[in-house]
């Protein structure tokens, strides 16, 4: 059984405002200090290494810069690119693309993922750098999916959860979601999750991610 409360059917409505409690607050950070220093020192001759291979395959940057939402504005999230230099101009060049993209903010066999990215993808190793913005406390270990300032208004009066918590390295959607679902049930879970968080749901979400990890689920 989930150890999650189910999605709720009904239209997406703004939820009651979500507070944690000071008491709260200092735990899940000392988790994210804790878990992104570990990991960083873990995984930096691996990152070392990807990032090396990602640079000789095609000369580009080994790291991108994704501009997302977080309760103190807009940052730069860190990832090992995955894409084609010219992703964004592949983008701009094909108006149904484009379209396709628009509808989910993702596309299904997506031409401009290199295939070492595509591999990235599915270990999740691509997400890896994002642990040094979770020590900078841009990030959690655990929360919402990270967007972009343009899907927001895909979320509507439920956006307010992005100024209650921090985006998640990983959460809910990445332990419990269906990699096919539609944009509004992501957001069901977005708001399941943060209208029911609890310390212990944020442990279980950590110990079950090195499962999806493992399954080529990525995070």
């Amino acid at each position: 059984m989930s150890a999650f409360p189910q999605m709720r059917p009904e239209p997406i409505t703004l939820p009651r405002r979500y507070f944690m409690t000071r008491r709260e607050k200092i735990l899940k950070r000392a988790i994210d200090i804790a878990g992104s220093t570990g990991l960083l020192l873990l995984s930096a001759p691996l990152v070392a290494i990807l990032a090396l291979r990602i640079k000789l395959h095609d000369g580009g940057p080994a790291l991108f810069r994704r501009r997302v939402v977080g309760p103190k504005g807009e940052f730069d999230a860190f990832k090992l690119r995955t894409m084609r230099v010219d992703a964004d101009e592949m983008l701009r060049g094909d108006p149904e693309l484009r379209r396709q993209f628009e509808v989910n903010f993702k596309l299904k066999n997506d031409p401009r993922i290199t295939r070492a990215g595509a591999a990235l993808r599915r270990s999740g190793l691509d997400e890896l750098p994002q642990l040094w913005n979770v020590f900078k406390g841009e990030m959690s270990m655990v929360g919402p999916r990270m967007i972009t300032p343009a899907e927001l208004k895909k979320y509507g009066e439920a956006a307010w959860i992005f100024d209650a918590m921090k985006p998640g390295l990983t959460g809910y959607w990445q332990v419990e979601g269906d990699q096919t679902a539609g944009y509004d049930e992501r957001i069901r879970m977005d708001l399941s999750y943060v209208e029911n968080w609890s310390l212990w749901r944020d442990l279980t979400i950590l110990i079950r991610t090195p499962w999806r990890v493992l399954r080529g689920s990525g995070i």
